[in-house]
């Protein structure tokens, strides 16, 4: 059983916005030390932000309004970093926080609900979310033509409550609340959204994650913060890893928009 929401789902919304705040991060310093949480809805964006190095207000604005469509209002709220959390990476890169881990080999089921909702997202790029629970497919695809999708997929469930209109105008979203759909069973306790490559919920989730693809298996894996290794390699060079796979992906926004499970 395994749940997929597209990138104009409103809580993806506010994961690339978080990503695409950290990749402006990136451009201003090589490495920067940010952490971005957002709330956005209703034309509203609430944006707070600690971080290592400016970023203008206007900028920010353009991200919100390129993502989410329309001119919303942004109220962006930037602080710096804790000084004795960013006392932690002044000598080169530790784990950035406590936390565990879990990477689980994708599974047959999860591929393909998100082959499924690649597919019907090229067609419909608004607001959506799909379930598969074994043979049952659910489909709830915002501003479609559900007579349209039951053809294409006989036997499924469309818009069970009819069509309707998704998005910011009518939902609310947040960072981090759609970790089951970016991590299927390697969800554990921490966000992979808006941060940057320091950060164990990044660094160690994606390395874990592509362990367990790797190896076939299982990966759990803890941290404290600090440590300058985790399975049994430097912390350097998990962030390394990590930082090989966002750019891959085409940099920490396009990694939201769907997550480690592609």
């Amino acid at each position: 059983m395994f749940e997929k929401v597209n990138p104009s789902h409103v809580d993806k919304i506010a994961d690339r916005i978080a990503g695409a705040i950290v990749d402006l991060a990136y451009g201003i310093q090589e490495d920067p030390r940010i952490a971005v949480e957002i709330l956005i809805g209703h034309g509203v964006c609430h944006i707070i932000a600690e971080t290592s190095v400016h970023i203008k207000t206007c900028k920010v604005e353009e991200i919100v309004n390129r993502i989410a469509g329309g001119r919303l209002l942004t109220n962006y709220y930037e602080r710096p970093q804790d000084g004795h959390l960013a006392q932690n990476q002044m000598d080169g890169f530790r784990c950035g926080d406590n936390g565990i881990f879990r990477g689980m080999p994708v599974t047959d089921e999860q591929k393909e609900l998100t082959r499924i909702a690649r597919g019907i997202y090229r067609k419909y790029p608004y607001d959506g979310k799909y379930i598969l629970d074994g043979s049952r497919l659910i489909i709830c695809q915002s501003n479609a033509g559900s007579d349209e999708l039951r053809k294409e997929f006989p036997g499924a469930v469309v818009n069970p409550l009819g069509d309707w209109t998704g998005g910011t105008d009518v939902d609310t979203g947040a960072v981090n609340r759609k970790l089951g759909s970016d991590m299927a069973d390697s969800v554990t306790g921490g966000g992979l959204h808006g941060k940057d490559l320091s950060k164990a919920d990044v660094s160690v989730n994606i390395y874990a994650f592509l362990k367990a693809q790797a190896t076939g298996k299982p990966v759990e894996l803890s941290c404290a913060i600090g440590d300058e290794t985790v399975d049994g390699l430097p912390y350097a060079v998990i962030v390394e890893m990590a930082r090989a796979y966002i750019q891959d992906c085409g940099g920490f926004e396009k990694f939201a928009e769907w997550g480690l499970v592609r």
